[in-house]
């Protein structure tokens, strides 16, 4: 009697994606739990999904908290997780070392009110791209988002590659990378979202340059999932890009302060001891397009880039292998030509 009981259950929950279009053969074998990495006094967009309730009768299982995204779809690829996220030219990077690792929907980016910023202190000498030659530049993480906008940046600002290469990249917790600027242990802070407002609330930093100055509004990291989890699990994986995009739209369409509340509210319920005080300073997600789809560009900048670096070998890796929209239910409302994906700008000035 228990094992049909159980039973019972199972078929319940499984139908909810049968009707999302999946036949009973197709269901039957998918798992309904996704386990995640989370962010400390942060909420991620599959966790506002599943408070909304878009996710059911999929449920997240929040196995930790990353310390990156690379760390993050690292996690993703070896099957520690079952989604992972990071900027795009990373997993593209784990593409390239032949993980079998799909994107499937956008979940970051920057726009006039979410971006990379790159602060000094007021009283720095530096103003320019050729005055961080022997400087150091303090960031979440190498290989990722802020060292590929640094390097852009560098390069618009006529450096040579041997001069680059003298702009010291330093690894700094986010927590800290405020203190270690204002403390003069580095000498330029990359900042984001509400790190980067209350950093800015304090006074006495002077933007240098930022992601959105040099690129314009794009959407910058993609939520990934093994192409053996997707196969596996297609429906599921499609309720929980479809759940995501959803959840991104709620932001967009919302008023700011009651995304403030939810995520508030988010963080409290799930009972981790976290300050909730950061969110209070969220704007927006930067994500260009709505739902999160994912424009080709946003891999294809990244490709060129790491191909100009030599990183890749050109050819090595396609934009279309390393992403899908098949599982958004609003790619096929895109414009042919999307306002907010990166396109190429002067160099940023200071702001």
């Amino acid at each position: 009697m228990k094992s049909l009981r159980h039973a019972l259950i199972a078929t319940v929950l499984l139908t909810s994606l049968t009707a999302c279009g999946a036949s009973a053969a197709t269901t039957n074998a998918e798992t309904l739990e996704l386990r995640y990495q989370g962010s400390v006094g942060q909420v991620t967009l599959p966790e506002l999904a599943e408070d909304l309730g878009y996710l059911a009768p999929v449920k997240l299982k929040w196995i930790g908290n990353t310390i990156s995204g690379p760390q993050d779809i690292q996690s993703a690829a070896t099957g520690q997780t079952d989604f992972g996220g990071a900027f795009n030219g990373a997993i593209v990077k784990l593409v390239a070392a032949k993980a079998p690792i799909k994107a499937v929907i956008s979940y970051y980016g920057s726009d006039k009110d979410s971006f990379q910023g790159y602060y000094v202190l007021d009283n720095s000498p530096i103003k320019t791209a050729r005055d961080l030659i022997g400087k150091k530049v303090g960031m979440n993480t190498l290989g990722a988002h802020a060292e590929a906008a640094l390097k852009e940046y560098l390069k618009r600002g006529g450096l040579t590659p041997d001069e680059i290469k003298q702009v010291e990249l330093v690894v700094v917790p986010p927590v800290n990378t405020e203190q270690g600027l204002r403390q003069s242990q580095i000498d330029v802070a990359v900042l984001g979202g509400v790190l980067r407002d209350k950093a800015l609330e304090r006074g006495g930093l002077r933007t240098l340059f930022s992601d959105f100055d040099l690129f314009g509004p794009f959407s910058a990291g993609s939520y990934v999932l093994t192409q053996k989890f997707i196969d596996e699990n297609p429906q599921t994986v499609k309720k929980f890009v479809e759940a995501t995009a959803k959840a991104i739209k709620w932001t967009q369409e919302r008023p700011r302060e009651e995304v403030v509340a939810k995520y508030k509210e988010i963080i409290a319920k799930r009972g981790r001891s976290e300050d909730t005080t950061a969110v209070g300073f969220w704007k927006s997600t930067g994500i260009a397009a709505p739902g999160g789809v994912i424009a080709e560009k946003e891999f294809q900048t990244w490709i060129d880039w790491l191909e100009r670096e030599g990183e890749l070998t050109p050819g090595q890796v396609k934009a279309s292998d390393v992403y899908t929209n098949a599982y958004n239910p609003l790619a096929a409302k895109r414009v042919a030509t999307p306002a907010g994906t990166p396109q190429a700008t002067s160099e940023g000035q200071s702001r």
